[in-house]
């Protein structure tokens, strides 16, 4: 795919199930955002004169995501679930589509939910999770 130039964040694509074929879009998601949790260790060697050195030796990234809870759909139901769900059972695949067409997959993300349907009388219930990553994720580069 030929991309360039600026995009609305809603061309962001996620997908979240128990393996890859069974992975769908997860309704009335509105906002996200990521972070990224690099360990940088820093030492400072005589023969540096005093200038610090430093090597990334380890990477972790939580998306966080919010929206409302969409009883009935698939995605919706499936991410809402883990909220009771510990151990292995909280892990998910989950694919985030960038705008581009580039990916990245995480086999095992921790689903962590954060936010279930609870909220003031008047509003619709929420639904907010942050997907962990648990080990190398694939990236797969826009074709």
């Amino acid at each position: 795919m030929s991309y360039s130039g600026v995009f609305p964040c809603s061309e962001n694509q996620f997908k979240a199930g128990a393996s890859k074929t069974d992975a769908t879009p997860i309704a009335d998601m509105e906002n996200f955002s990521v972070s990224f949790d690099d360990g940088v260790e820093e030492w400072t060697p005589y023969d540096a004169e005093g200038w610090r050195r430093a090597l990334k030796t380890a990477k972790a990234v939580t998306i966080s995501a919010s929206g409302k809870r969409n009883i009935g759909d698939t995605g919706n139901d499936f991410i809402a679930e883990k909220a009771f769900k510990n151990g292995r059972n909280a892990e998910a695949y989950f694919e985030w589509t960038f705008p581009d067409g580039a990916s990245v997959v995480f086999e095992n993300a921790v689903i962590n939910v954060t936010a279930l349907g609870a909220d003031d009388a008047t509003a619709v219930g929420p639904l907010e999770f942050e997907v962990m990553s648990n080990g190398k994720p694939t990236y797969t580069p826009a074709a």
